[in-house]
């Protein structure tokens, strides 16, 4: 996979660490950036919002679309590789934050959807610390097989997750089983549910704020 094309912006000057933010199906790096404003940071921070490639998926017909990997619903393990490739992906923008004086224990993996669930598996299996994993209206890609890979190295590392109740795309209890999944390798999980969809609401973007000032007051 090529470097990926990035939108970026900062809340202001000398920002204290850096958030990777990876958008869902079929949207862009653009999804995410009307967020920035509404949050109440304490802090100034960079947001690196990274597209993911065109690629046709096969639960939307073979449709050509931006996607972290393909979902076939009739195998669940056929966008594996792709996963692998996107973290891989990621990572590079990881090293690049960290060559350009950003450590890795600055930074937060932040991911809506498809998105989250890049944000989580390379979260976890991410070889240095990372300040914090975000995972938005997603779910634990392979739960049972996620003790096979883990990195000690993030396994104090805040994770927070929030889950719409009346989500159609996926639905909470699927979040839940990752979430107990990640909680009985003892990882820290702050879960946020809110009675809404496959969307965030306005206290999901205060409870972030509140998470990311704590990540990055600590």
């Amino acid at each position: 996979m090529n470097t990926l094309e990035t939108l970026e912006l900062q809340t202001g000057e000398q920002p204290v660490g850096t958030v990777i933010w990876m958008h869902g199906l079929g949207a862009d790096a653009t999804d995410f950036e009307p967020v920035v404003p509404m949050l109440r940071l304490d802090c100034a921070l960079r947001f690196v919002f990274p597209n993911a490639p065109v690629r046709p998926v096969t639960i939307n017909g073979g449709m050509e679309m931006r996607a972290w990997y393909d979902i076939d619903l009739s195998n669940p393990t056929v966008g594996e590789a792709d996963i692998r490739e996107s973290a891989a992906a990621i990572t590079k923008l990881i090293e690049r934050e960290t060559a350009n004086g950003v450590p890795a224990s600055r930074i937060v993996l932040a991911g809506f959807s498809q998105g989250g669930v890049i944000a989580t598996w390379l979260g976890v299996r991410h070889e240095q610390r990372l300040a914090g994993i975000m995972g938005l209206s997603t779910y634990i890609h392979d739960h049972e097989h996620v003790v096979d890979e883990v990195s000690l190295a993030n396994i104090d590392t805040p994770i927070f997750m929030a889950h719409g109740i009346a989500d159609p795309m996926i639905p909470i209890a699927r979040a839940i089983t990752g979430r107990e999944a990640l909680r009985r390798l003892n990882y820290t999980v702050e879960w946020h549910e809110y009675g809404m969809g496959h969307q965030v609401c306005p206290q999901e973007i205060d409870d972030i704020a509140h998470w990311l000032n704590r990540v990055y007051g600590a």
